[in-house]
């Protein structure tokens, strides 16, 4: 740590000044991050977010599912026929 040395009191009241400042904003980022973690794990917002990501896999490899599936689907009605 660089040791600062002052010419003044009005220098040090300053350089305090700044320091109280910067205290209080990280304060008030800590509150809000606080109170944003509080409010993303709210028993609403997981279902929600839970319910998006399944909805979005499922959209993006719905391609994927119908390949996968269709197979299946024409074996079930030919077998249906025949038996």
């Amino acid at each position: 740590m660089n040791v600062k040395k002052y010419t003044s009191y009005a220098e040090i009241e300053n350089e305090l000044e700044i320091l109280k400042l910067q205290k209080e904003i990280s304060y008030q980022k800590l509150i809000l991050s606080l109170q944003q973690t509080k409010q993303s794990l709210s028993p609403q917002n997981v279902v929600s977010n839970l319910l998006s990501s399944y909805t979005d896999y499922f959209a993006n490899n719905y391609s994927k599912l119908l390949q996968m599936a269709i197979p299946y689907v024409i074996g079930w009605f030919i077998n249906k026929k025949r038996g």
